[in-house]
């Protein structure tokens, strides 16, 4: 519960998860004919994660990304995570030609061991690293079909179904991302995939411009762009300044020095250690997340450290405190990682003193702003010197600014705009973006979950009234479903509000109650403190109960019917005396 001074005080209660309820044309999605092209958008333009989109052409799907979306204990308490919903690729199986995988983030790849089962385990086709990444994950899914992937480099041309793909180079924050120019017979649809570009004050650097040579020259009807980053007005930070200053602040450091950085920044990471390795420093890594990815560079020929310089935790105390860096996980907060539990003093051995650099390496997620906030007091506490990307150029994002967004635009210039990959807000802002770029309102299509945009000719383009099924599937523990919103709307009651237990023992014979009710509650009120309510409540259940027992016909009672009754009044009168609704059971 949130109390808000503006409501005059009054508790404003946590609205219960539901699925959206945009109106949607319930009829029958029509088939597809002649030419028609198909982009279905499954996942990913109403959230930022749980990215899936397909494309559709005679008898060939193609899928792009599998991915999931974390969501918070309070919007869905007990949800691992949820993934895009695929009953129309489901039904349509048959036709899947393939899975085309940008990189290998989890909000893109996260989704693969769920879900290649149900989609007929078509072939993968993506880069080195991320098929490493891929395989890495599947380890944890021993039950999950085998995968066929086939590896993919930029330039490469090749049929897959009945269309022509060209794949091509991008920039993001992890190695060997593609992006994709589908060529169809109405021209091409261009899929960047998540991405920024590299550039030098403004200006992308050649090899960035190279990359677009050939999708430059080409006609392209449809672009679908990165918009994660579109609210940014300018040119991003350029990489290569975060590893230049997290060098120098390396190599000046008096004591150790502390990381902490998102384990999918895979470039970032791989720089930090090699600049530590270059300085004759040791390395300590601590987070699963970090310690994967350093596998995953070394099968991928990325990084291999030499030996000797990643040492473990337990060995920090025999080297100089200047030749100890410590990349680590938990920026955000997270309670239980190893940042964190530095800052409390719960590390094992690690106990932080005025001498120590904290590295905050990355950008507050949305929703984390107080973990993080408290994250930092606690470092404060130890003295450490703390430096942010408020205070410093040690982050930069992965996506894409204003300034890059309309670059591509220009570049790939097509004749229809869809922004993909970011929340409802930021698709519309990069609308806007295409529009300043000279594109008609018109020829900018934002889709929703489950849209369905059909592309019959060049200046034929249009978005159907019709939707594919986008409610989100959800990982709840071993269950994958579309259907635990009612699941998810009990537990948030019951997290909210508690539970109310009522027993009531009859003597059928006697038609009379045998005792006084029984009432267990949990997470409602504090019984000690409520017996008067608990009076009260066990004299209205006596009350409905014996009403329910003189209006029975012979030694038959109605138990549904009392139920329902001691519920209703039950309901009723708690609300009118705690202002809470807690799940009543009637036993």
């Amino acid at each position: 519960k949130h109390v808000h001074p503006a409501a005059g005080g009054k508790v404003q209660k946590r609205r219960p998860f539901r699925p959206s309820k945009k109106f949607v044309d319930k009829r029958p999605i029509p088939k597809l004919e002649g030419e028609t092209v198909r982009v279905i958008t499954l996942g990913g333009v109403e959230e930022v994660g749980r990215n899936m989109f397909a494309v559709e052409y005679k008898d060939s799907i193609w899928i792009f990304d599998a991915g999931f979306q974390f969501v918070s204990e309070a919007d869905a308490p007990g949800v691992d995570y949820t993934l895009p919903n695929i009953s129309y690729l489901e039904e349509r199986k048959h036709k899947i030609k393939g899975l085309i995988i940008t990189h290998g983030h989890l909000d893109h790849i996260g989704g693969i061991p769920f879900l290649m089962g149900r989609l007929g385990n078509p072939t993968i086709y993506t880069r080195n690293l991320t098929a490493i990444m891929i395989k890495k994950r599947m380890h944890e899914f021993p039950n999950a079909p085998t995968l066929d992937i086939h590896i993919v480099e930029p330039d490469d041309v090749m049929f897959i179904g009945d269309l022509e793909f060209y794949f091509f180079a991008v920039t993001h924050s992890i190695p060997d991302c593609i992006a994709t120019s589908i060529r169809t017979p109405h021209g091409n649809i261009v899929v960047t995939g998540d991405i920024k570009l590299e550039h030098e004050d403004g200006v992308p650097v050649p090899g960035e411009v190279a990359h677009w040579a050939e999708v430059t020259k080409e006609d392209n009807i449809m672009l679908l762009s990165d918009s994660t980053n579109c609210e940014n007005p300018g040119w991003s930070i350029p990489e290569p300044r975060i590893h230049e200053n997290v060098d120098e602040i390396i190599r000046n450091a008096q004591g150790r020095i502390m990381i902490a950085t998102f384990a999918s920044q895979f470039r970032r990471m791989i720089a930090f250690m090699k600049s530590a390795e270059s300085q004759g420093k040791k390395i300590v890594l601590e987070g699963r997340s970090i310690k994967t990815n350093l596998e995953i560079a070394k099968l991928a020929g990325k990084y291999t450290p030499a030996d000797g310089v990643i040492i473990p935790a337990a060995d920090i105390d025999k080297y100089p405190s200047d030749k100890i860096l410590i990349l680590c996980t938990g920026g955000q907060g997270e309670q239980f990682a190893a940042l964190p539990r530095m800052a409390r003093g719960d590390h094992k051995y690690v106990k932080l003193n005025n001498r120590d650099t904290v590295i905050l390496s990355s950008s507050v997620i949305p929703g984390n702003e107080i973990s993080v906030r408290n994250l930092m007091d606690l470092l404060h506490r130890n003295d450490v010197r703390l430096i942010s990307y408020k205070t410093s150029d040690v982050h930069s994002t992965g996506h894409g600014n204003q300034e890059e967004l309309k670059w591509i635009i220009n570049t790939v210039h097509p004749t229809y705009m869809v922004p993909a990959y970011g929340y409802h807000s930021m698709l519309k802002i990069h609308k806007r973006l295409a529009i300043e770029t000279g594109m008609a309102d018109d020829k900018v299509i934002v889709p929703d979950n489950g849209s369905i945009i059909e592309i019959k000719g060049k200046e034929d383009v249009t978005l159907l009234p019709m939707k594919a099924p986008s409610n989100p599937i959800m990982v709840d523990g071993f269950s994958i479903s579309d259907m635990q919103h009612t699941v998810i709307a009990d537990r948030q009651l019951l997290s909210s509000d508690g539970i109310f237990v009522t027993v009531v023992s009859i003597n059928v014979s006697k038609k009379a109650m045998q005792k006084s009710p029984d009432i267990i509650s949990r997470g409602f009120v504090y019984l000690r403190e409520s017996q008067d309510l608990l009076s009260q409540a066990r004299g209205i259940i006596k009350r409905v109960t014996e009403e329910q027992i003189a209006q029975s016909d012979g030694n038959r009672i109605d138990v549904e019917t009392l139920k329902k009754q001691i519920h209703k009044h039950l309901e009723r009168f708690l609300l009118r005396k705690t202002n809470k609704k807690p799940i009543i059971i009637p036993v």
